[in-house]
């Protein structure tokens, strides 16, 4: 049984993004047509074509970084999480529903920075960045369903510095925003049309680790193991 079917994947990450792909198609099996959602194109590209990895990306170290008032400004990353993080194409996204339960975990691209946050973008409308503008941690596995997995904080930032570092990593790291597919540029962010998640990695979840949309989410200040 696939550990993380998506029952909700209209209502969960939002409809087809006709605008960025227009009408470009891609033959089914059996013969028809579907246009390729963007959940699809990530997913697809990062196992078809892979990425260019961005190697000063991620620090070599896993200790938090600090700034002058001794308030933390990096994430809490494991050297599992910091190996994983380096090669992966792709990170795997629940968040945490009203009820406690986690959601159905969703594909998408990502970049780190040198103090370990890892950066996303998305669009304002999906329930992910609408969870995540109401607190709700995320779960992340790296590179696959069944990759290392943490917890970490999301907050969402127009902070140009994050902003910026999106735009100028995605087309170094994915080749299909190369070719222009769904490729993040600064008028989109300025227009709202996207924004940035920043994540902060809290703490390691056991090898292993489910997505079981519906069940309870680990807590973020859980003893660390």
């Amino acid at each position: 049984m696939s550990i993380c079917k998506n029952r909700r994947a209209t209502s969960e990450e939002g409809t087809v993004n006709r605008t960025s792909i227009g009408n470009r198609r891609i033959a089914a099996r059996g013969g028809g047509a579907a246009a390729l959602t963007r959940r699809q194109v990530i997913a697809w590209g990062a196992a078809a074509l892979g990425s260019l990895a961005i190697g000063p990306g991620v620090a070599a170290t896993a200790s938090a970084q600090s700034d002058a008032r001794g308030a933390q400004t990096g994430g809490r990353v494991s050297p599992r999480d910091l190996d994983a993080l380096s090669t992966a194409g792709v990170l795997y996204i629940a968040t945490v529903r009203k009820d406690g339960n986690q959601s159905s975990a969703a594909p998408v691209w990502f970049t780190v920075t040198p103090d370990h946050l890892v950066l996303i973008q998305t669009q304002p409308t999906t329930w992910k960045a609408k969870r995540i503008r109401r607190g709700s941690p995320v779960i992340v596995w790296i590179g696959r369903k069944h990759g290392p997995a943490f917890i970490g904080k999301a907050r969402i930032s127009s902070d140009p510095a994050f902003e910026r570092r999106v735009i100028e990593d995605y087309p170094k790291k994915y080749l299909m925003v190369r070719f222009g597919f769904h490729k993040p540029t600064q008028e989109m962010f300025d227009k709202g049309q996207i924004l940035s998640i920043v994540i902060t990695p809290v703490r390691d979840l056991p090898d292993g680790f489910e997505c079981q949309p519906g069940t309870p989410a680990p807590a973020v200040d859980e003893a660390r193991k």
